[in-house]
């Protein structure tokens, strides 16, 4: 939505918060700037939860959280306690797992890693499909990196 758009939204009282997902900064930044406290924003894309809460989001709707609680917990946690470098850090080590969870659809990949973390949940229900069998290979393959590193 347009930043003046949350604007007003920002002024209503049964509104708390936005979930930011358009993957502009510019846009976010705009609204952090229009906003200030009337209106809490979240980061809605894992691959920019760094950035946006540097622009003043208080955390994140995240995807890679279903499957790294405490990984994600602790990216937002060292941002909000301004140890970018820590969260620098933790975000480099995360990215490839956040793309690969975006290797196709949401939610068939996340639905497809959840085994990995020992939480099978099934399939997906129609008109979704499988994970194709390329993309579950690059999802291990991110999840094991990911876990030699200490992050699963």
């Amino acid at each position: 939505i347009a930043p003046e758009t949350a604007l007003e939204l920002s002024k209503h009282p049964l509104i708390n918060g936005l979930k930011e997902a358009s993957g502009n900064i510019s846009q976010v930044a705009k609204i952090a700037q229009l906003c200030g406290d009337d209106l809490n924003l979240y980061s809605g894309n894992d691959d920019l939860t760094l950035p946006l809460m540097s622009l003043g989001a208080h955390g994140c709707i995240s995807v890679l959280s279903n499957l790294l609680p405490h990984s994600t917990e602790a990216l937002c946690q060292a941002i909000l306690q301004n140890d970018l470098p820590a969260a620098r850090s933790l975000h480099y080590s995360l990215l490839p797992l956040m793309k690969s969870l975006f290797c196709e659809v949401n939610p068939i990949p996340v639905k497809a890693a959840m085994p990995l973390v020992g939480f099978p949940c099934g399939s997906c229900r129609m008109p979704l499909s499988l994970i194709e069998p390329d993309h579950l290979a690059l999802l291990q393959q991110q999840f094991t990196m990911t876990n030699q590193l200490g992050l699963c």
